[in-house]
């Protein structure tokens, strides 16, 4: 047999599905009597609702707030003391604080049909004063996006290490940044079918998450439900970059439409819809200061953060998760001993925050970077030297930077240094000096955080932290086997690349390895896929459990050989013991 095990290349197995058009997404699903859901949603920023005015034809398909009585809102606490609760209606009542904030929900044989019906109810909205500008939100007198708070700051944080030591430097920079909020597009937008089983008393759910179970949670909370009433099932996902990685509103209302009328229903969302009304990240302001030596050697850096989190906390995440993690992650990988920064999370009247790919470090790193280059010109030095002087250094190792971040090994300088030489910088400045056309070089580095553990969430203030991972394996009476994780992918290919730890371990053919993932009825617990952690906890998860049944497998294989266990090994999918061998296919059929 060819090794399959961790570094083999090998056709992911997921493609030929995929290739062949055979992906099955929630939109794919057609289930006998299925409604469709259209949601009738503000036009405006803030307003007051007066009322609803729902056509007298209408009125048995259309639902409103009043009808949802028994619902809870959707609540994603953060653990980090001071932090303001914001409650997220499924459906809004009294008040708006978003364009796109569901108001109404609407049901037809089909979508045209539901919109239709969504086109024919009348809102009437008395517009309040709108706060869209996450500075202007924090001054003394703004719009308040929730009354009760009296001011508009989800969170303030706050990190001071010896930063008067550094005021004396001869070199002090400022720069003001913003960056541009964004919207994550995966290809496969947000979808939802929803069915209540009569024979098994309990709620399906299909939707296109990264976090079956932890949906599963969100709508039992909000719908007032035993978990073992409610199945959420995520089928192929058409990309998610944390986009996905949330229990949306849409999702509670589909779960409550599903309970009350008896059929299947389905809402699919729009691109309108994503780019308007969903959820955004990334919109943050910096004003940061560095000072430094004249050598290029830094002192310290000083920072205030602002991120925009729109009107809602998102379950499970939070609106605090960008802001807490910038004075964490802002120093990386430089050394330096002097360090203030104070964040704010900020609501304002747009859709809420998600955790995007990389959540908080596109933005902190754009930062640190301007910050290196505007010290350098200062200096009159290159910014590869002052990058050079500043970065940890191999012999720190292990390090920890002023903020507690570990860096257990890795040689920064010398990365840089050969990232240099694959470009030829000095050839590169040759041209600068001989070319009218400005050629510029950007330099940035970086240490990407994955697979966090409990600690670090704990210290992020998220209500959701994640413990360990889980995963079940077991072998078929054939000698295949199937393994059960509660990871979900989005295009990880966990499909090919999980069972090739098995197989290292096990040496079944990873065409005889099934994984099982993606629904909460057949796969144990999990926090799901997100923070780069899939590979590396689901994949231990999958190597101990490998291990626990190589165990098993050599135990039985032993038997039949009728020798010790200590005399055996496992090896190309066979028990190999010192007269004889026996396939795991062989071990299979007897256990």
């Amino acid at each position: 047999m060819d090794f399959q095990g961790v570094g083999a290349s090998l056709l992911r197995k997921e493609d030929d599905r995929f290739l062949r058009g055979r992906g099955q997404y929630v939109g794919d699903l057609k289930l006998p009597g299925l409604k469709d859901v259209a949601f009738v949603r503000s036009p405006l920023a803030h307003a007051k609702i007066r009322g609803v005015r729902i056509p007298p034809e209408f009125q048995d398909r259309v639902f409103t707030a009043s009808d949802l009585t028994d619902v809870k809102p959707i609540v994603a606490a953060s653990g980090l003391p001071g932090f303001k609760h914001s409650e997220q209606p499924l459906l809004a009542h009294e008040k708006v604080r978003q364009v796109g904030e569901l108001v109404a929900m609407c049901m037809g044989s089909t979508r045209a049909e539901a919109e239709d019906i969504a086109a024919a109810i009348e809102l009437d909205l008395d517009e309040l004063p709108v706060v869209s500008e996450m500075l202007a939100a924090r001054r003394p007198g703004a719009p308040l996006v929730h009354d009760h708070w009296g001011d508009n700051v989800f969170l303030e944080t706050y990190i001071d290490v010896n930063m008067e030591a550094a005021y004396d430097a001869p070199i002090k920079v400022t720069r003001e940044i913003r960056t541009a909020r964004q919207c994550m597009a995966p290809l496969e937008g947000r979808a939802t079918v929803a069915y209540w089983d009569k024979r098994l008393d309990q709620l399906v759910l299909y939707t296109g998450t990264q976090q079956p179970h932890i949906i599963r949670t969100g709508i039992s909370e909000c719908l007032g439900l035993d978990q073992s009433k409610v199945r959420v099932i995520s089928p192929d996902v058409g990309g998610g970059f944390g986009y996905k990685a949330l229990m949306p509103p849409e999702d509670v209302c589909l779960a409550w439409l599903a309970m009350h009328c008896g059929h299947p229903v389905r809402w699919i969302e729009d691109r309108r819809e994503h780019l308007t009304a969903s959820a955004n990240c990334r919109e943050h302001h910096y004003v940061i200061t560095a000072y430094a030596d004249r050598d290029g050697t830094l002192r310290g850096i000083e920072c205030e953060a602002t991120v925009d989190s729109g009107a809602y906390s998102s379950y499970p995440f939070s609106a605090c998760l960008e802001a807490a993690q910038i004075a964490s992650i802002l120093p990386g990988p430089y050394d330096f001993p002097s360090y203030r920064c104070r964040t704010w999370s900020v609501a304002t009247n747009k859709c809420p925050i998600l955790p995007y790919r990389g959540v908080a470090r596109t933005g902190v790193c754009y930062a640190m970077e301007l910050m290196v280059d505007a010290v350098a010109r200062e200096a009159g030095l290159d910014p590869l030297e002052v990058r050079l002087k500043n970065l940890v250094k191999p012999e720190q190792m292990p390090f920890d930077n002023i903020t507690k971040k570990h860096f257990d090994s890795g040689d920064y300088p010398e990365a840089l240094r050969r990232a240099m030489a694959r470009i030829d910088l000095d050839a590169i400045r040759k041209q600068q000096e001989n070319t009218h056309r400005l050629i510029g070089i950007g330099l940035s580095i970086y240490c990407e955080q994955g697979a966090h553990g409990t600690s670090v969430y704990s210290g992020w203030g998220i209500p959701m932290i994640p413990g360990h991972e889980q995963a079940t394996a077991r072998v078929t009476p054939d000698g295949g086997l199937e393994l059960r994780i509660g990871v979900h992918s989005h295009g990880q290919s966990m499909e090919t690349t999980l069972p090739q730890i098995a197989h290292e371990i096990l040496g079944i053919e990873t065409a005889k390895i099934k994984l099982v993932h993606g629904d909460t009825e057949y796969t144990p617990y999990s926090t799901g896929t997100w923070g780069s952690r899939s590979a590396v906890m689901a994949g231990g998860a999958v190597s101990r459990a490998s291990q626990e049944i190589a165990g098993l497998i050599k135990g039985i294989g032993a038997h039949l050989l009728q020798t010790d266990v200590a005399n055996v090994r496992l090896e190309d999918g066979c028990v190999i013991g010192p007269s004889g061998s026996v396939t795991v296919k062989e071990v299979a059929h007897t256990w």
